[in-house]
């Protein structure tokens, strides 16, 4: 069994946060997979589904950001998981927009969701960091990650989002590498090979000059016509 952990705020207020691309990550797994409708249960909200034989369990704490260890840890406690079933999808800052990187343990890097969930169940559970971009001052970030996507950025974030849920299944078996590979087919798909390349365009040779059969002393009487 997986359990698969969405970071971010509960509420219309902050759905479309940047802080809240691991929620909008878990809508479209659960969309896109079938799994069963959202419910209240361990301080959050949880569907279920399988991928083949194996039962998934996504959860979305609802203990707000800073609190969201709670809710994973309940959670993890009741199906007698081990940190290494968990994986977390949460916002990162210093990954530039529509990256994606993959990591297991290390540190929380002042990121408040992953800081609440150390402190619970420790380091060692899988990470996604989705990359959101950074402000440019450390100042700025609190203001940044609490503001909505842009406009601009829709494209890119649904692009991430489609290519999550193409490869979740992979993620979910242990495959990061095969999981990375689906999303860089959504955000940046390969050009056809069909495609040809346009033909050189080449400027028509000019016509030559015509042969002057005029004699020395004709040409010296027309230039004084």
């Amino acid at each position: 069994m997986k359990m698969i952990v969405g970071l971010g705020n509960p509420g219309t207020k902050y759905a479309g946060n940047r802080h809240n691309i691991g929620f909008m990550a878990l809508d479209r797994i659960a969309s896109d997979h079938r799994f069963s409708p959202w419910r209240a249960k361990f301080q959050g909200q949880v569907s279920e589904g399988r991928f083949g034989s194996d039962k998934v369990i996504l959860l979305k704490p609802e203990t707000f950001m800073n609190l969201s260890g709670q809710s994973v840890g309940e959670a993890m406690r009741f199906h007698k998981l081990t940190p290494a079933a968990v994986i977390v999808f949460h916002d990162e800052i210093d990954l530039a927009p529509a990256k994606v990187r993959v990591k297991t343990g290390g540190g929380h890097a002042g990121h408040n969701g992953l800081r609440s969930i150390h402190s619970h169940i420790g380091a060692d559970y899988d990470r996604v960091r989705l990359g959101v971009g950074h402000p440019g001052h450390k100042d700025a970030v609190p203001g940044y990650v609490l503001r909505d996507f842009a406009k601009a950025d829709q494209d890119w974030l649904d692009d991430v989002l489609r290519g999550i849920s193409d490869g979740i299944e992979k993620l979910a078996n242990g495959d990061s590498g095969k999981f990375l590979n689906a999303v860089a087919l959504r955000v940046a798909p390969p050009r056809s090979s069909t495609t040809k390349a346009k033909p050189e365009q080449t400027k028509p040779a000019a016509a030559p000059e015509p042969e002057d059969t005029r004699s020395q002393m004709q040409k010296l009487m027309d230039r004084f016509k």
